[in-house]
């Protein structure tokens, strides 16, 4: 079994190695209640040495909103230079489908990613396909209350696309179920199912389309560095697209190593062994 990279003391030893860092939002710069300061303030000193920082977020709304978000949260815009989101990249696929009846799941809060598009709001039994952007409720809710409904697409044969491939993020100190939690079951019940974030390769063709434009030339992949808290996600998503990855241990995965602020290193690499990825460098919170 591979070996863990061992820990990194600080991001500052790593940075001058990248141009880019495609960054992970929940989980590395904020934990859905507060800003996490250390990772912001090295994310302003990389971009003060020159660096591009665009962040990388599977949340289900527009680029415009996860703004607004992270300003309630604090997080400086010194931080980054610009943001793709899932929503992003699911509106695009909604637009390709003009004119046509959609079915959606997910809250209220998620109804941005329909704004100005050509499709009409439908019930299951006459939509043309389905967006899930998460559960209606996910303070009460877990996927098996969506089994009936699942059933329903299936029986339809409707294509969902996912607005967030994750399973769960961290609320505070809790976890709670996201959009790819309904969608792998879905797909598990044999349904089509279109994945608009990470890990899927979509996504980072923007967000490196977006780097590339913001720094007015292409990037070097090599030159270009991912961080995130999720195997499944980041590390699994950076790996498929060919950028090395920095991997944040007190994030989604903390309670299977052991203390959030000392992980156990034989837990991590076990858990990079189980879903054969390893990142380049791992930090128990990214800090300069």
């Amino acid at each position: 079994m591979r070996a863990a990279p061992p820990f990194s003391a600080s991001f500052s030893t790593l940075s001058a190695n990248y141009d880019a860092v495609l960054s992970d939002v929940w989980g590395v710069i904020h934990n859905g209640v507060a800003a996490t300061l250390e990772a912001c303030d090295a994310l302003i000193r990389f971009r003060r040495r020159g660096g591009t920082v665009v962040l990388v977020t599977n949340a289900p709304r527009p680029g415009d909103f996860v703004k607004r978000f992270l300003d309630g949260l604090a997080v400086p815009t010194e931080a980054y230079d610009g943001i793709v989101s899932s929503g992003d990249v699911t509106r695009a696929a909604i637009a390709e489908r003009a004119g046509q009846r959609v079915f959606h799941i997910g809250p209220a809060r998620d109804l941005p990613i329909f704004d100005d598009l050509d499709v009409v709001a439908a019930p299951v039994e006459d939509a043309d396909f389905v967006v899930c952007s998460g559960l209606y409720d996910d303070t009460t809710e877990t996927p098996q209350h969506y089994d009936g409904l699942i059933a329903t697409m299936r029986r339809r044969n409707l294509l969902m696309l996912c607005a967030n491939p994750d399973i769960v993020v961290e609320r505070g100190d809790q976890l709670v179920y996201c959009a790819g939690a309904i969608a792998d079951r879905y797909a598990e019940a044999g349904g089509r199912v279109v994945y608009a974030g990470k890990p899927h390769g979509l996504i980072y063709e923007q967000a490196l389309t977006t780097a590339a434009r913001l720094r007015g030339k292409a990037l070097d992949r090599s030159r270009v560095l991912a961080i995130g808290d999720s195997i499944r996600t980041d590390l699994k998503g950076a790996v498929a697209f060919g950028i090395d990855c920095l991997f944040v241990t007190a994030g989604i995965h903390a309670e299977e190593l052991g203390p959030r602020h000392s992980p156990d290193a034989l837990a991590l690499t076990g858990i990079f062994a189980a879903s054969d990825v390893y990142p380049k460098a791992v930090m128990r919170r990214l800090e300069w």
